[in-house]
């Protein structure tokens, strides 16, 4: 992947939605079971709806009851940061994306095996790439993810 550059505000104010914008660049969170992803079963890859970097895969998602898609691990962990999240009178550890800084959720240590993290994302911050359109959109290498979970 070639080395991404951050565009500049003006171009994702007129690039992103209002709510990807919001939750991306503003640190928002959208309502639980009122997004795109809470809820989706088809095989895939999310990607950051900013930088195009790989983040989650279905394989670990699952339904935690919350309202927003969950995973117990990210796709590719160096594609990702966190830092502490003091903001509305709690501790919590946010997640980022690791070229575009942008916000992608929180993580919680209440999830399931293997890990027993919860990274619970918010589906404005990602876009959804199913296994069928791996190999057009460039993600060819994770096909294999697939094949594997099929055997």
């Amino acid at each position: 992947m070639a080395k991404f550059i951050k565009p500049s505000d003006v171009a994702l104010r007129s690039r992103l939605t209002p709510a990807q914008y919001q939750v991306t660049q503003q640190n928002g969170t959208e309502p639980p079971f009122e997004n795109a992803y809470w809820d989706n079963d088809q095989p895939g890859i999310y990607v950051d709806v900013v930088s195009n970097e790989p983040l989650f895969s279905t394989l670990d998602q699952f339904d935690s009851d919350c309202g927003w898609p969950s995973f117990t691990q990210a796709l590719e962990p160096e594609n990702i940061e966190t830092r502490s999240d003091r903001a509305h009178g709690m501790q919590r550890t946010e997640v980022r994306s690791m070229n575009a800084d942008s916000h992608l959720g929180h993580v919680f240590e209440d999830g399931p095996a293997p890990t027993g993290l919860r990274y619970c994302m918010n589906s404005a911050a990602m876009r959804f790439i199913p296994v069928t359109e791996l190999e057009e959109e460039g993600f060819g290498q994770y096909l294999a993810l697939f094949r594997e979970s099929d055997q």
